[in-house]
């Protein structure tokens, strides 16, 4: 099990950027995969993007495709998200999350989640 934080949400105009942290504790994080779902309210939570253990793969959701970046430093126990050309649309609750495997995720959920933080793109 890993407990995870995160922060750097907040309120960013349209087309401005944001970059989500995402920490973890205990000394197993480099044997996670990390991702990253969101819920706007009123709908489900959705996915956004999953990285591989060792950062060497990653997957995005179509809807961020080119405008979000994951990324993980495992020295730092920390996973990341930009976001960048953000849209009113992607504003929601970031919830980071971790699971001992990278595949599967669109038939199951992660094991272990953050809290959650607030992202809100104003127009």
């Amino acid at each position: 099990q890993v407990q995870l934080v995160e922060s750097g949400g907040g309120l960013v105009q349209a087309g401005g950027s944001l970059r989500l942290s995402c920490a973890a504790s205990g000394r197993t994080f480099s044997s996670y995969a990390m991702g990253w779902f969101r819920q706007a309210p009123g709908k489900d939570r959705e996915f956004v993007a999953r990285i591989s253990q060792s950062g060497s793969n990653s997957y995005y959701a179509d809807s961020v495709k080119g405008r979000f970046t994951i990324s993980r430093d495992n020295a730092k126990n920390t996973v990341y998200l930009q976001m960048n050309s953000l849209k009113p649309e992607d504003t929601a609750v970031y919830y980071c999350a971790a699971d001992p495997r990278y595949y599967g995720w669109g038939s199951r959920l992660p094991t272990d989640w953050g809290q959650g933080t607030q992202v809100t793109v104003s127009s």
